[in-house]
């Protein structure tokens, strides 16, 4: 049974969709199955729900005021005392909740940080605190099903860089990463996920604060110096209550100690906490996937630029590529660097539009030495998806949420086979949650505009376009020549009606990576859809065909930003040219080996 239980109209499915992921990246469950029919089944399962349920949101919009079914949800849930109720479009609600604060979230943009869904979780957490731990606890703890012990919360804050390199902020951050993985792994023990922790990077905050808005009892704090082949991290655990030290110490050890110094801090916060440490987690803690400390910071180094950059930047792209060959050639059995390579390789291979290696050969090496990876199999679900095999793709990305149902990649990966099959609101789902666990993605957030589009919800679009954008801009910030944040930018840029702005970006996109084939693509997409430049459009889209795989013709074939285009005699004649290219290219190959 979920923690929460959302309340809605089954029209209203895809704006209660990103709802959901920001409650669940507080670290609640949610119980908002809409795939259960009507009928004896599903009353019966809505009614154990919400009687089970610590808290229930309802979200009263046009359509759900009409619906005996909310209706009588909101009146139990008002009854029991754990109605939260949001609205949206300035909903008239029912005469007998009009009393009842109600947070509008017309403008809540999607945005994490807005004001709006901050008061929606803090009333939840005020709500739930009556079946957990009260969040000012000391021994604050999350919610679990009947009979299961409590389990402690802590929240792990991004460890600052002392090194006075900002370039060696990938490795204080790394190490904060690995840290959350770690006591992740301990069942007695409920942590903040990373997105949420990260939120916090930068602040000056006390860990009272971050104990209250988080829920938790304890906040880890601390930071890294690494310099002159030496380490050293302070770390201090704090009572989120008292703003006591649990625990502290300060680590100086020589860089080859980072494992062992990392079990070392993980070790001791469960200790601090009283929290038995079962052997397989004590096991499973100590597994880091390499051996050699050079391996894993050519990793770290690669995996910054895999949360810092979008799907189709170029540069990033190459790095990570050359990173992790460097990591894989010092340790060919690290699955960790074989994973972020095949990204890399699939990156260039299909979102640069690079002739050479796809990444399925280094995705599947990585499988070989860790079928447990969950990112390897969205990776492989990636490249599988951009070949056209998206059978074979959904099988990896089912195995993939089942494995790591919180993880970015894993709901990217599954966000982009779903549009390409033209199952939009399933997208929605993963799209939204991959926005609520990366705070710093832009490609999810700007596809997410597009499949709105696609289901007609004009409002939720621009919502996150204006997320979309507010991401790009510090995106850019960052690297002033990441073309492909300023093209999937520009996409929701030209939504939003900021005509001169969208094509100011597209220039500067595609003067700074002209061969880049996906940004190219996106322009076509901007100037079809919102810029309405159909001879512009066709423009690019002719010279653009013939650089483009079987699976992007057939993609952009079906590509609902494109529909403007169809019936033009240009349009036709391209993709008469193209099928032409690809089936003579098939002729030539000839037929698969016996």
């Amino acid at each position: 049974m979920a923690d929460v239980f959302m309340s809605y109209a089954r029209s209203d499915k895809n704006r209660v969709a990103p709802l959901v992921s920001a409650i669940e990246a507080r670290g609640w469950s949610v119980w908002w199955d809409p795939a259960i029919a009507p009928g004896q089944e599903f009353d019966e399962r809505i009614a154990a729900e919400l009687a089970a349920a610590g808290a229930v949101v309802v979200v009263w919009t046009p359509s759900s005021v009409q619906s005996r079914w909310v209706r009588g949800e909101a009146r139990d849930a008002a009854e029991r005392g754990i109605l939260v109720p949001v609205r949206f479009e300035r909903a008239v609600l029912p005469i007998d909740f009009r009393a009842i604060q109600t947070t509008d979230l017309d403008e809540w943009h999607r945005d994490e940080g807005s004001a709006q869904i901050h008061g929606v979780l803090e009333a939840l957490d005020g709500v739930l605190a009556g079946r957990a731990t009260s969040v000012t606890s000391a021994a604050a703890a999350t919610p679990t099903s009947a009979g299961e012990p409590r389990r402690k919360a802590v929240c792990v804050l991004p460890f600052t860089n002392m090194s006075g390199d900002p370039e060696q902020e990938y490795f204080s951050d790394g190490i904060s990463e690995d840290i959350i993985t770690d006591l992740a792994k301990v069942s007695s023990l409920s942590v903040i996920a990373r997105n949420s922790a990260f939120v916090y990077k930068g602040r000056h905050v006390d860990a009272t604060q971050v104990a209250r808005e988080l829920k938790v009892g304890y906040v880890l704090e601390g930071s890294v110096r690494k310099a002159s082949g030496r380490v050293r991290i302070t770390a201090q655990l704090i009572d989120g209550a008292s703003n006591d030290h649990v625990w502290a110490e300060r680590y100086d050890r020589v860089l080859d100690d980072i494992f062992s110094l990392q079990d070392e801090i993980s070790q001791a916060i469960v200790r601090a906490l009283k929290l038995k440490l079962l052997p397989e987690e004590k096991r499973a803690i100590e597994r880091r996937g390499t051996d050699s400390v050079e391996a894993y910071n050519l990793y770290l180094m690669a995996r910054q630029y895999s949360v810092t950059s979008s799907d189709w930047a170029t540069r990033p792209a190459e790095a990570t590529v050359r990173l992790c060959t460097r990591a894989t050639e010092i340790d060919p059995d690290y699955a960790q660097a074989w994973s972020l390579l095949a990204n890399g390789l699939a990156t260039l291979r299909f979102g640069i539009g690079r002739q050479g290696d796809d990444g399925l050969t280094a995705a599947e090496r990585a499988l070989e030495l860790d079928p447990g990876l969950a990112e390897a199999h969205a990776v492989k679900a990636k490249i599988l998806t951009d070949l056209g095999r998206t059978e074979e793709a959904s099988r990896e990305i089912e195995v993939a949420l089942r494995l790591d149902p919180e993880s970015y990649e894993v709901h990217r990966s599954a966000g982009k086979l779903r549009y390409r099959q033209r199952r939009i609101e399933d997208a929605i789902h993963h799209y939204s949650k991959a926005m609520s666990l990366l705070d710093t993605d832009v490609h999810a957030a700007g596809m997410l505009v597009s499949c709105y589009l696609a289901v007609g919800d004009e409002a939720a679009a621009r919502e996150t376009a204006r997320v979309a954008v507010a991401r790009t801009e510090k995106a850019i910030a960052a690297d002033q020549n990441d073309a492909g944040s300023l093209a999937g930018g520009a996409y929701s840029l030209a939504m939003l009606g900021e005509v001169e702005r969208a094509r100011a970006w597209m220039s500067r996109a595609a003067l700074i990576d002209p061969d880049n084939v996906n940004a190219r693509y996106n322009f076509v997409c901007s100037l079809t859809a919102h810029l309405h430049d159909v001879d512009g459009a066709l423009d690019m889209l002719e010279p653009l065909m013939p650089l483009m795989s079987a699976a992007f013709v057939k993609y952009a074939m079906a590509d609902p930003d494109l529909d403007p285009l169809r019936e033009h005699p240009r349009y036709k004649a391209i993709i008469a040219r193209a099928e032409a290219r690809l089936a003579a290219a098939d002729a030539s190959a000839g037929p698969p080996p016996a």
